[in-house]
């Protein structure tokens, strides 16, 4: 947080949960920097709720071949994500970088938040670009008035791993200083190519100094984040159960197991008619 109190500023080194996620969906390239920008901003935004049993669901649901893309993510900035269609790629833009907006597509929008109420918090907006961090800047300031400066940036290998990956979160708090808003806006040209910062060996801390160069800061704390997946076979028969004794019934007249695949980590859960005993 800036010593005055006018911003608080996360940075994020998400290389291994993209490539946690390339192995899980066997993502081509554009679907892989679509898929890897959602994961990045779900864990940053993930990491500002309060609570240990918090949780964030950030989903992009556009016109374009990626079909609905998705992260989930706790308090501690873990997250697992899912892309409808993994295949999804388009040719490089002229300017040499992946189409994630093409892929994307005009659409909505979505981040819900469950804090333990009675109803999780759901604000919804617009898709503006399709390139994820514009479209999320563009949901704070319409959604909840929270000037936000975001950065994100995920560099697929010629072997199609991820080279590097990462974010940077800044946003405003009630009074920031003017001066403050003026610095971070020079600021910005030094935290784009982000992803090839990563890659060639930038810690989170020296991209933090780029970003609020020229303001006073203090580093509060600093956590592991990795690609979690929760999913187990009693949650997986919860929802097989949640079909109904009746729907149960008739699908194991017609074949002897059920099986039932992790869309986040898509491992595979198989049941028998045992479960209706």
């Amino acid at each position: 947080m800036t010593t005055d109190g006018s911003a608080v500023a996360m940075v994020t080194d998400t290389t291994d949960i993209v490539n946690k996620a390339i192995k899980y969906h066997k993502t081509a390239p554009t679907a892989t920097a679509a898929l890897g920008r959602v994961l990045t901003a779900g864990s940053l935004m993930g990491s500002r709720l309060k609570n240990k049993d918090d949780s964030l669901t950030l989903t992009f649901k556009g016109d374009g071949a990626a079909g609905i893309v998705m992260a989930v993510a706790d308090y501690s900035g873990n997250v697992k994500g899912y892309i409808e269609n993994p295949s999804a790629d388009l040719p490089l833009k002229p300017s040499g970088k992946l189409d994630v907006s093409g892929i994307i597509g005009a659409g909505y929008m979505s981040v819900v938040r469950d804090v333990g109420l009675k109803e999780p918090m759901t604000g919804i907006s617009q898709i503006v670009s399709g390139e994820i961090a514009e479209d999320i800047a563009s949901f704070f300031a319409q959604s909840e008035q929270t000037p936000t400066l975001i950065s994100l940036g995920v560099l697929v290998d010629k072997d199609l791993s991820c080279a590097g990956a990462g974010g940077v979160f800044i946003q405003l708090l009630p009074y920031a200083d003017e001066s403050v808003i003026d610095k971070l806006e020079q600021n910005v040209t030094k935290i784009t190519g982000l992803s090839s910062q990563i890659a060639s060996g930038k810690t989170c801390e020296q991209i933090m100094a780029d970003a609020l160069d020229g303001i006073e800061y203090e580093l509060f704390d600093e956590i592991e984040t990795d690609y979690v997946c929760d999913c187990s076979k009693a949650r997986m028969l919860r929802a097989v159960k949640s079909l109904g004794r009746d729907e149960l019934q008739k699908i194991f007249s017609e074949q002897k197991t059920v099986e039932i695949c992790c869309r986040f980590c898509n491992k595979k859960f198989s049941f028998t008619s045992d479960i209706m005993e």
